[in-house]
């Protein structure tokens, strides 16, 4: 299998880094208020069904081939119940529990498991400066986390909140994996999106309605918008883009997103959730960043 380029910073990667980053930043909070009135789960039914549709219509209007074969239809059932059930349905239970920026800063630690199973499965290799890059930066979001236990309310359930959101982060690092393998190379990434959303929907649709029975919608504007904003910016744009950067960098390099996103993500939460910050958090929060660019610049340029 072949492996990302020695210098794959070209304009396209940089431009697509830097979008993927911004609206991702974003998406937490506004997962935070679909998580209202209406169960989660249904929530992200209604995420991906308008997604799914749209990356449907997208790769029909690139002229995209659909047709995937048996294996590629395997790889896309995987990647759907993997990225667009399992993860979505544990993060978004996980921001019952915790401030939105907090999960975003856990999911900073994408990069170690995509890492671990890049090791396992494609071949790229760890260095000792990134496993000592992850370990600060696992220092870091344990301050974190302990800033979040002592502001929760009495009976809150942090504990709970970070073993969803870890759920989330294994479940999304091994679809990633599987969108840098070599099957995943003989597909159109939008046309393989397309058909892995909608696996996920109907993955999606079967979870919601054992857990909570029939559909449910919240006849909000707001719900609406965010039901757009989360389908058609967070995943019908991002997703072929991140798709593409799995394929340039690898699920390693993709990953220094994860350092960038958790920052936007603490800003927003800052100014819309009321985010207390302390000595603590901030000693946190530069801790984990640091480490995070520790790790990834021990990474070899070519792995």
């Amino acid at each position: 299998m072949s492996q990302p380029a020695d210098h794959p910073w070209t304009p396209r990667t940089i431009a697509g880094f830097a979008l993927i980053t911004l609206v991702w930043g974003s998406t937490w909070l506004v997962i935070k208020d679909q998580i209202g009135t209406v169960p989660p789960s249904w929530s992200v039914v209604w995420r991906f069904a308008l997604a799914g549709t749209a990356m449907f219509v997208l790769a029909a209007l690139r002229g995209e081939k659909l047709a995937l074969g048996r294996a590629g239809q395997r790889l896309a059932l995987l990647i759907g119940v993997l990225q667009f059930c399992l993860n979505f349905q544990f993060v978004y239970r996980a921001e019952r529990f915790l401030t939105s920026g907090i999960v975003a800063v856990l999911f900073a630690l994408l990069l170690v498991p995509n890492s671990l199973l890049a090791r396992a499965f494609l071949g790229q290799r760890i260095t000792r400066g990134f496993v000592a890059g992850s370990a600060i930066a696992l220092a870091g979001i344990a301050l974190l986390l302990l800033h979040e236990y002592r502001l929760a309310p009495p009976g809150g359930q942090v504990p709970l909140g970070v073993a969803l959101t870890l759920a989330g982060l294994i479940s999304a690092s091994g679809a990633n994996v599987l969108q840098a393998s070599a099957e995943a190379r003989r597909h159109s990434p939008v046309a393989l999106l397309a058909w892995a959303m909608l696996w996920g929907t109907l993955a999606d649709v079967a979870v919601a309605w054992a857990l909570h029975g029939p559909p449910q919608f919240e006849m909000r504007t707001g719900y609406f918008g965010g039901i757009a904003y989360l389908a058609l910016l967070g995943s019908v744009l991002t997703f072929p883009i991140y798709s593409r950067l799995l394929r340039d960098l690898g699920p390693g390099r993709a990953a220094y997103s994860s350092v960038i996103i958790p920052v936007v993500a603490m800003l927003l939460s800052t100014l819309f959730e009321g985010y207390a910050w302390s000595l603590l958090a901030a000693a946190g929060s530069a801790l984990a960043m640091l480490g995070l660019v520790v790790a990834l610049k021990a990474r070899s340029p070519s792995r």
